[in-house]
């Protein structure tokens, strides 16, 4: 059974690295992909293969919501730059439109781990080419990385697969880049990994081995965090613990002598290399972060003499922790650097600028005005924007000074005079979604619950959400989002926050206010919430992190007070019959039995029992406008229906496997019954498939350019535009398609 993907929450502080160590061989290091494969050009897609429908699609504006981890400029072609997110696959910057274009949505559903970027390479001498190294996790339960290759700045890629594993979203991953064009032979490239030492590759990426280097690896280390070019010389950096920087020689690799040491120096995270001055700027911390750094440092090493010099801006100290993370240098201005500070939540993180080569610094936060009018989330439900956190990726213009840019945990700032700050973050989207909800009527086209940054309301699909983030009050992650369809202005949330976990919304989720009371369980554990058709009554499950699994509650009064519902399978997903109020469902995973009420969620009673069991992923999904007609997404297994309430299941026979399912307007002319939309399994091919006749026949609406890797968490259509579907992604945030 392939796994699911873990969401952003699960792994938002670094999963540890837990792989085996293995012992690598020359042979076995890479299996080259002969045919190149088709990536997007940034046009909307529109191509359709035999036995697909052709859908326009595009990507929901928001603006960012996720970790940029890594921007590269090209350092001699003005206006080209890439960027590398840590789920949500690499960008390129079209510098004429002035928006990213996503390189990497081909990549499709068995190759949903390779979303995350672990580094990225470009050729100094052959501008047109590009490397990306691929791999989400280290977990056991992880797929192994991969070398991207293009010629075509990305357009097109041909594709060699590691047997090691690359962590793009684990601790360490704003570090970099650990990809690396040799400056001595462009034919020759380094990738350094977390557990398996150093890698060469002699043609171009198209194979791989280990390459001797000084430093052991370990099975639960960070290993090479950096590959960085001085002149002709490639300098590493080593993260498990001493602080560590090589450097390549006639005969081999060497430890740079005199390297500094102590926890403000414990990990080297990022460097960038002044070639006038001939000086290599490393910036250090006490962790890989992006989390849990508390101390770090900045040194400069002069190339020449072999001699360090702390350069530290500012020092950590008690009650100001962080360490630093990003470093650029000026190539038009010898001694200009700027670097940044990382994890620095109490004064909020800075960039720092010096131009006399460290000896002065000037903070940019002090001075910086903030424009975010163009991605209002970053308000934070009211507040003033903050300049910043969690920033490693740092980049400037080598063809202008005055254009610098940064990421954050949440996007992607940029200025052309030092002084005036926006988001440069257009075309790239990196939302991981949970739940999507297009109501029937009123202002919004779609609401949506999302990772981190929970719930938006969307007027239009073409702008971020002018009211930003849902507030009163605002969540991290969004764990329940549902409507009352008899009274669809009624909207209930729930998610982690800091102020409540749970609102309810009268005007279809323009406003909202809080829960006036809430279970105790709810602050650890929120969970899924359904409301009854005519939005009477609430009914929240309860799921902590860890998987624990508690006794539902019940309100009948807007969240005001709460009663235990004893019968509700624990940790169950309610489902609210969209006809009938008094009618709720819940599947209950671990015996494969779906639990029915009919007095309103008071009490539940098993129904159907023997379909498939042992998943909590598996889900059930209610058909607008019927009463007690449900369908069970039960992945591998397939698609099964029940007509009669649950009492009995059908498995549909046109489906292999279904992941997510939801619903849409009818066809026109047709026989009323609402469009079904689902990512799923129909003969061999995996993909979002559309449904005119109740399930008895499938037509494919994505294409092999449009896949974005795993998307088995929500899918809905619009019940307003025939043929319109919302689709959720892990890290590329929501994409909708339309027939063309």
């Amino acid at each position: 059974m392939r796994p699911t993907p873990p969401s952003r929450r699960s792994v938002l502080a670094g999963g540890a690295a837990s792989a085996a160590l293995a012992a690598v061989s020359a042979a076995a290091h890479a299996t080259a992909s002969p045919a190149q494969s088709p990536a997007p050009s940034g046009a909307p897609g529109r191509a359709a293969a035999p036995g697909q429908t052709p859908y326009r699609w595009r990507t929901a504006v928001i603006g960012g919501t996720g970790f940029v981890t890594g921007v590269l400029f090209h350092p001699k072609v003005r206006g080209l730059a890439y960027a590398r997110t840590d789920i949500g696959g690499a960008y390129r910057w079209d510098d004429r439109a002035a928006r990213w274009t996503p390189l990497t949505d081909h990549l499709g559903w068995d190759d949903w781990n390779l979303l995350g970027v672990e580094a990225m390479a470009v050729d100094p001498v052959h501008p047109d080419r590009l490397y990306l190294a691929l791999g989400t996790y280290t977990q056991p339960w992880s797929g192994n990385g991969a070398v991207l290759r293009s010629d075509d700045r990305g357009r097109t890629w041909a594709r060699t697969d590691l047997d090691v594993k690359l962590g793009a979203n684990e601790d360490g991953r704003g570090t970099g880049e650990r990809l690396l064009v040799d400056p001595r032979d462009s034919a020759t490239l380094w990738l350094g990994t977390r557990h398996d030492g150093l890698l060469v590759s002699r043609d171009r990426g198209a194979t791989w081995a280990p390459a001797p280097f000084p430093a052991t690896p370990s099975p639960t280390g960070q290993g090479v965090t950096l590959l960085v070019a001085a002149g002709r010389t490639v300098y590493a950096g080593w993260g498990d613990g001493d602080g560590a920087l090589y450097r390549t020689t006639s005969g081999g690799w060497e430890a740079v002598p005199g390297a500094p040491g102590g926890a403000s120096a414990r990990v080297p995270v990022r460097a960038a290399y002044d070639a006038g001055a001939r000086a290599l700027y490393v910036t250090y911390a006490d962790g890989p972060g992006p989390n849990g750094q508390t101390d770090g440092s900045v040194h400069r090493l002069d190339t020449v003499t072999g001699a360090w010099r702390d350069v530290t801006p500012v020092r950590p100290g008690p009650g100001d922790t962080f360490g630093y993370g990003g470093v650029a240098t000026d190539p038009r201005r010898p001694g200009t650097v700027v670097v940044s500070t990382n994890n620095r939540w109490g004064q909020v993180d800075t960039l720092l600028r010096s131009t006399d080569g460290g000896a002065t610094w000037t903070s940019l936060k002090d001075t910086a005005v903030l424009d975010v009018s163009e991605t209002p989330y970053l308000r934070w439900g009211g507040e003033q924007p903050k300049f910043g956190w969690w920033i490693q990726a740092l980049a400037l213009d080598p063809f202008d000074s005055r254009h610098l840019v940064y990421g954050t945990g949440a996007t992607l700032y940029g200025t052309r005079d030092l002084l005036r700050w926006a988001p440069e973050i257009r075309g790239l989207e990196e939302s991981s979604v949970r739940q999507l909800v297009s109501p029937p009527s009123g202002g919004a086209r779609l609401l949506s619950g999302l990772g981190d940054i929970g719930v938006m309301y969307h007027e239009r699909l073409t702008a971020s959400p002018a009211r930003g983030m849902a507030a009163n009050p605002v969540f991290g992650t969004a764990t329940g989002l549902a409507l009352a369809p008899l009274r669809p202005a009624y909207v209930v949330r729930a998610g982690w926050g800091d102020q409540g976990n749970g609102a309810y919304s009268t005007d279809g989720g323009r406003t909202w206010a809080p829960f006036a009371a809430q279970p105790a369980i709810a602050k650890d554990a929120p969970g899924p919430i359904a409301v009854s058709a005519d939005g009477r009554v609430l009914l929240w499950s309860f799921v902590h992190w860890d998987g624990t699994r508690h006794a539902a509650h019940r309100s009948t009064d807007n969240g005001a007070h709460w009663t235990e519902v004893a019968t509700f399978p624990k940790g169950a997903a309610p489902v609210a019959d969209p006809v009938d109020p008094r009618r709720f469902f819940a599947y209950e995973t671990a015996t494969g039995t779906l639990y029915t009420s009919g007095d309103g969620g008071a009490t539940f009673r098993a129904a159907a029992s023997g379909i498939p069991a042992g998943d909590p992923q598996f889900r059930i999904a209610a058909a607008p406008g019927r009463s007690g007609d449900l369908w069970l997404s039960a992945k591998e297994h397939g698609l099964f229906r029940s007509t009669d309430g649950g009492r009995a299941f059908t498995k549909v026979a046109s489906c292999r496997a279904s992941y997510a399912l939801g619903f849409g307007k009818a066809a026109p002319g047709g026989n009323g019954y609402p469009a079904v939309y689902q990512t799923g399994t129909v003969g061999e091919v995996t993909g979002v498939y559309r449904s005119d006749d109740t399930g008895r026949t499938w037509t494919r609406i994505n294409d092999d350019a449009h896949q974005w890797g795993w998307t088995g968490e929500v899918i809905t259509g619009d019940p307003r535009v025939h043929g319109r579907v919302y689709l959720g992604t892990n890290g590329r945030g929501i994409q909708y398609g339309d027939p063309v």
